[in-house]
């Protein structure tokens, strides 16, 4: 197997398991709210995921020209549920697509965008952005069993 086929594997599970998360929600409102010292609500946690994703991959690898608003990301509210689940799996769709296109050489490339200040490889930052991805689904998992805990 090729580091790109693990890299698949890896997006396509946490994108699932992101998407499974937000069905989870018994009460859509719930997808909005935060506790005490939680900034984030599970809902701008998966539009930024969305404008993280189409950004890094399919903007600056796959050439898609999707073009990011990342303040609207943490800002807009009570956006409709479907449009989200289809969001993730049309990003979900792009992720796979643009991998399946990379060889072990492109990932031995610099990033075509500098991050954080400096030049690191392609296969350093996909790395990065699966870790980045799977923070952030803990968070939804963890904000969603807390709100919809019932109450003792």
């Amino acid at each position: 197997m090729t580091t790109t086929t693990w890299l698949i594997q890896l997006y396509e599970r946490d994108l699932d398991r992101l998407i499974k998360e937000v069905t989870l929600f018994n009460d859509s409102q719930n997808l909005w709210l935060t506790k005490t010292g939680v900034t984030n609500s599970a809902g701008n946690l998966c539009l930024h995921l969305i404008g993280n994703l189409n950004t890094y991959l399919g903007k600056q690898l796959g050439n898609t020209g999707y073009v990011r608003d990342r303040a609207a990301e943490f800002s807009r509210k009570d956006v409709p549920v479907q449009e989200i689940l289809d969001a993730l799996s049309q990003t979900k769709a792009m992720v796979t697509q643009v991998l399946e296109q990379l060889t072990e050489s492109d990932l031995e490339q610099i990033y075509p965008e500098q991050v954080w200040g400096d030049d690191i490889q392609t296969g350093y930052f996909l790395i990065h952005l699966a870790t980045h991805l799977n923070y952030h689904l803990g968070q939804v998992n963890y904000l969603r069993r807390i709100l919809e805990a019932p109450e003792n």
